[in-house]
């Protein structure tokens, strides 16, 4: 089954997970327990694995983004023939679902966080941030259809401790981190925008605006709009730049857990 994919602004496709054979996938995932194929395999040892195709997946993707990623490029990676790979993995799709997974395992867990629900919630953001800045390709993985492997199953468990018997309903607990790692992805999305366009245009963010700021002030009446203007102004000051990802990150996930607080609080 071919992957299913949508492209957006400037070429960038979006990768939908579970798009592949379901029982492949869940195979491939889970060893052969899902669909009661598990066993020992005879024969010659293989010269390939799942695990190390997945791995040479993952070094392409965080290389050179999801738009070169291919069957035929992951096989040059580790130097043999496209279709010496279909024997572990029937194709694009269900590699996905594999390197999604396995990058869902590289999170930190520790048992004990301190500052209550607040800093338990803060680590899995942070965590989740720096698995974005790693993998950069995440930000195009689509999240409607969440991985269904071991890793990703067992890092929402994780992640789900952080508002475990605080006075939130079930569906309020998937609500929650569902709304501090939408925090993290729009906030990661951001970063790797910002990096993509230097990487395009070979200009920073400070350069681009050194370049642009005199024209602007030619058309721009500041008179007419005065607010716009003068916040326009400080942000540019601050950031020196039009948009800073790391303030972002760091100012919307204060707001984000002060309002989960609120509603923690009204709980009390």
């Amino acid at each position: 089954m071919a992957c299913g994919r949508v492209l957006q602004n400037g070429g960038v496709t979006t990768e939908y997970s579970g798009s592949g054979d379901p029982v492949r996938s869940m195979e491939l995932l889970w060893g052969g327990r899902a669909t009661g194929t598990a066993g020992p395999r005879r024969g010659p040892r293989p010269r390939l694995t799942v695990e190390g195709i997945t791995r040479a997946a993952v070094e392409v993707a965080d290389a050179e983004g999801l738009t070169a990623l291919s069957m035929r490029h992951v096989a040059e990676r580790l130097g043999v023939a496209a279709m010496s790979l279909y024997t572990y993995v029937p194709g694009k799709a269900e590699l996905l679902d594999l390197m999604l997974d396995s990058v869902s395992g590289e999170t930190a867990r520790p048992g004990q966080v301190a500052g209550g629900w607040r800093g338990r919630l803060e680590q899995v953001a942070r965590e989740n941030w720096a698995l974005y800045r790693r993998h950069p390709w995440l930000v195009h993985m689509a999240a409607a259809r969440p991985g269904l492997g071991p890793n990703m199953l067992a890092k929402y468990d994780y992640e789900l401790g952080a508002v475990e018997g605080i006075g939130l309903t079930d569906v309020e607990m998937d609500s929650v981190l569902t709304l501090v790692l939408g925090h993290v992805t729009g906030a990661a999305r951001g970063l790797v925008d910002a990096q993509e366009a230097e990487r395009r245009t070979g200009m920073t963010d400070l350069q681009w605006w050194e370049a642009h700021a005199p024209l602007l002030e030619k058309v721009f009446d500041a008179e007419r709009h005065p607010t716009a203007a003068r916040v326009g102004a400080a942000a540019g000051a601050a950031h020196e730049a039009a948009y800073d990802p790391e303030y972002a990150f760091e100012f919307g996930l204060r707001r984000v857990l002060d309002g989960i607080g609120v509603l923690i609080g009204s709980r009390a």
